[in-house]
């Protein structure tokens, strides 16, 4: 309910002590929790994002044949279990 409540406040359709008397809470609990979801936002929005490089030191082959076994399995059992007719 807190999560609903600050986001109504953070919304700013109505005013704090409308959705205090709406959710029977005090005025200063919607605004703390509204700080709050303010705050969280912030940090979310902070953090880096995008694609991660490798590491220096790691192994593409490593990575990548874990991926080509998997392949090689799919394949072998399409072709066992009739899904996959050969060409």
């Amino acid at each position: 309910m807190p999560n609903t409540i600050a986001l109504e406040a953070l919304a700013g359709r109505k005013t704090v002590n409308e959705i205090a008397g709406a959710y029977e809470v005090h005025p200063h609990q919607v605004a703390i929790w509204k700080r709050e979801a303010q705050e969280g936002l912030k940090a979310l929005f902070e953090r880096q994002r995008g694609r991660r490089r490798v590491e220096e030191g790691t192994d593409p082959d490593a990575l990548y044949s874990p991926i080509g076994r998997l392949h090689v399995q799919v394949e072998w059992l399409k072709k066992k279990s009739g899904l996959n007719p050969p060409l």
